[in-house]
């Protein structure tokens, strides 16, 4: 399976709101309901949102596969071995194929590399939240090696909340 990422352009931040409407639509509403969805893609994933999120550090990746682009990724360093996994989207039709996989995969590889470009020697670690109602997510996280570290309310106005799953994987290290 042929998988690429590439960092998105600023233009490109309208493919990864049209991507995320398409997304959202599909999975979120049985989860969190359709206002909430509605609210969420507004706030996070309007133009102006993505580019404010981009200015603040995110770092936007269009996923491409053999069909074109079929979902995105974002992320932030904290620190020196710690990333964070801001955003990870698959479109429906191409999620339970082991593309998920590739992609965690290739992640891993980019943060491992940042950091020996970087000369540091402590472990790296990934997080990222999860609703945890998401069970598909979920689990595609267990299987990628990452656990619970807690649970997690986040009030992002108008009544509504993001409640979560903290999850971490952890780099082994050969001792």
């Amino acid at each position: 399976m042929k998988i690429e990422l590439s960092k998105a352009t600023e233009q490109e931040l309208a493919t990864i709101a049209k991507l995320a409407h398409t997304i959202w639509q599909a999975h979120y509403p049985s989860i969190v309901g359709q206002a909430q969805v509605d609210y969420m893609l507004n706030k996070f994933y309007d133009l102006k949102a993505l580019s404010k999120q981009s200015e603040e550090g995110q770092l936007f990746c269009l996923i491409h596969g053999e069909a074109g682009v079929i979902g995105f990724i974002s992320f932030t360093r904290n620190g020196d071995s710690m990333f964070f996994i801001n955003k990870f989207y698959l479109l429906p039709g191409t999620q339970g194929q082991g593309l998920g996989e590739i992609v965690m995969g290739r992640l891993r590889t980019i943060f491992l590399s940042a950091l020996e470009n970087d000369h540091v020697r402590t472990p790296l670690v990934i997080n990222l939240t999860v609703n945890r109602m998401n069970y598909k997510a979920i689990n595609f996280y267990f299987k990628s090696g990452f656990k619970i570290k807690e649970v997690a309310d986040f009030d992002i106005g108008n009544g509504f909340f993001m409640n979560d799953f903290v999850m971490e994987w952890r780099h082994r290290t050969k001792n």
